[in-house]
């Protein structure tokens, strides 16, 4: 007899706290993208509570977060250039980590979201650096 692990839907900030923990534990250790937090100087202790409010002002609609991480990635990309191999390999840990712990409407906007924010983001810095010839 197998039992099968019951899914539910992000609901609440400690779901996306937990979301969001399992994500950096995985992006941390990737080696692709592991080394772009190391050499950004990347804060773990500070960056989770930051990126918890990110989604949940997104996915629920509890305005927490205030920033333009646009911006910080525009900035983040004059230290470590960010290429299309770390934004696809930052969706599939994202995508493969909602899809481990949850299911639902909210989870799978999280996904779709995530993908839309990763598009714009790739375009801004592309629009940043073709602008400052950097």
């Amino acid at each position: 007899m197998t039992t099968h692990l019951i899914k539910r839907d992000i609901k609440d900030q400690e779901d996306i706290r937990f979301l969001v923990i399992e994500f950096y534990n995985q992006a941390l250790a990737d080696l692709v993208i592991g080394p772009v937090f190391k050499a950004a100087n990347f804060s773990l202790e500070a960056h989770i509570p930051v990126m918890v409010k990110f989604w949940e002002t997104i996915l629920l609609d509890v305005v927490t977060y205030k920033g333009n991480p646009m911006l910080k990635h525009i900035a983040l990309n004059q230290e470590v250039p960010l290429k299309g191999e770390h934004f696809e390999r930052w969706m599939k840990i994202w995508e493969e980590t909602i899809r481990t712990h949850f299911e639902g409407p909210v989870a799978d906007q999280a996904i779709s979201r995530a993908s839309s924010i990763g598009q714009l983001m790739q375009y801004k810095i592309k629009q940043a650096t073709n602008t400052t010839g950097l």
